[in-house]
């Protein structure tokens, strides 16, 4: 059973969050378990979780939110009247709206776990609001800096996307197979991208807008993030794909930094790690899981 659960983010925005449990009838007061909130990734969706939540939910409160921009949840607005750009899709307007939820959803003392861009976003809040998280999982995000040729290199990239895709078949197979970015077939990578594609009059189309992803990422690829990774003082759990774009040497020095950190990799799995070894990606986090609940007991 999933619930959609609106939830009101920075300046306003209209958040889509969707709850993942067993009896339809229950109140958020009869949930049972500490919450865990789920943070996708730059273009993905909450969705992405469902894997995940189906096993996290038989012990926790889980939920999984639509980041601004991203699968239902509203696009902060544009035109002359818009606030700046920058403002509505930085990096304090994704905080605050993680924040938002954790909040108004009761579900604090929360895990945080966050994908690639959305582990950014959650280990930035339990630095801020280490009164509202017990616990984080990072998942294959640096926190060195990318730097202007990374930008440069994904707006290349968005420019030879082929929109519109005839079928979500097609689009899965693109970004699996034929993207010239893919050096040897990736069906989690492929999985990953169909899923945000949505039927358009003309063929499939992503559900965000590349142009405001640019943006978003704008906001924090310039910058390293160690100063905020090492002001997270709760049990951390830093993974990485043995193929994914966090290298190991700087996913141990991340742990090094981290008061409480610890470190796992996952082999034959790249960036989209959860799609590629659902079962590995399961094994090493529900020890680490076990020993939160533990402690907290």
């Amino acid at each position: 059973m999933v619930q959609r659960i609106d939830v009101t983010g920075a300046g306003g925005v209209r958040l889509a969050a969707w709850e993942f449990h067993e009896a339809p009838a229950e109140t958020p007061s009869r949930r049972g378990g500490p919450g865990v909130l789920l943070l996708h990734g730059l273009m993905g969706r909450a969705s992405h979780w469902a894997g995940t939540a189906r096993w996290l939910r038989e012990r926790h409160r889980v939920v999984a939110l639509d980041q601004r921009g991203h699968g239902h949840s509203a696009r902060p607005p544009a035109g002359p009247a818009a606030p700046a750009p920058h403002a509505s899709l930085g990096r304090e307007a994704f905080v605050a709206d993680a924040e938002a939820a954790v909040e108004q959803l009761g579900l604090a003392p929360v895990t945080l776990i966050g994908h690639s861009m959305g582990a950014l976003t959650a280990w930035q809040l339990a630095a801020r609001r280490p009164d509202l998280v017990a616990a984080l999982v990072i998942c294959d995000m640096r926190a060195s800096a990318l730097g202007a040729a990374s930008q440069r290199d994904w707006e290349d990239w968005f420019h030879h996307w082929p929109l519109p895709f005839p079928t979500q078949e097609a689009a899965r197979r693109w970004f699996g197979e034929d993207d010239p970015r893919v050096e040897r077939p990736d069906p989690g990578r492929g999985a990953f991208f169909a899923e945000v594609m949505h039927e358009a009059p003309d063929g499939w189309r992503p559900l965000f807008s590349r142009r405001q992803m640019l943006t978003a990422r704008e906001t924090w690829v310039h910058d390293a993030h160690w100063e905020e990774l090492a002001q997270v003082g709760c049990p951390t759990l830093v993974v990485r794909g043995l193929d994914g774009e966090l290298g190991r040497a700087e996913a141990q020095e991340m742990v090094r930094v981290l008061p409480a950190g610890r470190y796992a990799e996952i082999p034959d799995a790249g960036h989209y790690l959860h799609y590629d070894q659902p079962t590995a990606w399961r094994d090493v986090l529900e020890p680490f899981l076990d020993d939160v609940l533990a402690d907290a007991s």
